[in-house]
């Protein structure tokens, strides 16, 4: 049963040993969303974390150092690939069928949204960026899940690296029949790169 899944950000620049005091006051409401979201997992009895990323080490760490620094139960990662966002939900259907319905899972989706928010960011500025951030909380409110597939053939050039991530869990839910519903806690780009925490279900 998946009682919690959710989208988290993974920048290290969160972490309290990398990121300067002055960074993280930047990203302030997006720490306070983890956080919040940290004591909601703490509250439940969790007998698995299933967490992907299209990165290693700190794509699955950073998340987790909020979320479950204390978890002792199994952590199941899958590592994103290039493969399309309809892939990575198909990908996400079949892992739901694999699930033991008597345990207690919660996923989460790690990544970041668009790399080219700002000029003086360090992948510079594309129009495609802000929009698809826009967009993308926009469908994922409006539970629009098949429009949140095609994002990167709307913008090509947004160069997020989360959607393939949120596909595979946003896949998970649909194997499992769960209705998205989704809650958006907060949305910041001081650095020129789109950090969202969110609640898929």
């Amino acid at each position: 049963m998946i009682k919690i899944a959710v989208i988290s950000p993974h920048a290290p620049i969160l972490l309290p040993e990398v990121g300067s005091d002055t960074d993280r006051e930047k990203v302030k409401k997006t720490l306070a969303s983890l956080n919040k979201l940290g004591e909601e997992f703490r509250k439940e009895k969790i007998d698995e974390i299933i967490i992907s990323s299209p990165h290693k080490d700190w794509g699955f760490n950073v998340p987790l150092f909020f979320l479950a620094p204390d978890f002792k139960g199994k952590i199941s990662t899958c590592l994103t690939s290039f493969k399309s966002p309809e892939e990575h939900f198909a990908l996400g259907q079949k892992t739901a069928k694999n699930l033991d319905p008597a345990k207690t899972c919660v996923l989460i989706a790690s990544g970041d949204l668009s790399h080219v928010l700002m000029a003086d960011g360090p992948y510079g500025y594309h129009p495609d960026g802000p929009k698809f951030d826009k967009e993308l909380m926009q469908l994922l409110e409006k539970k629009k899940v098949p429009e949140i597939l095609k994002l990167d053939d709307k913008f090509p050039e947004a160069a997020d690296c989360g959607l393939r991530s949120f596909a595979f869990a946003l896949g998970i839910l649909s194997g499992c029949d769960m209705e998205i519903n989704p809650q958006i806690l907060s949305y910041e780009g001081p650095f020129g790169v789109g950090y969202l925490v969110a609640r898929l279900a």
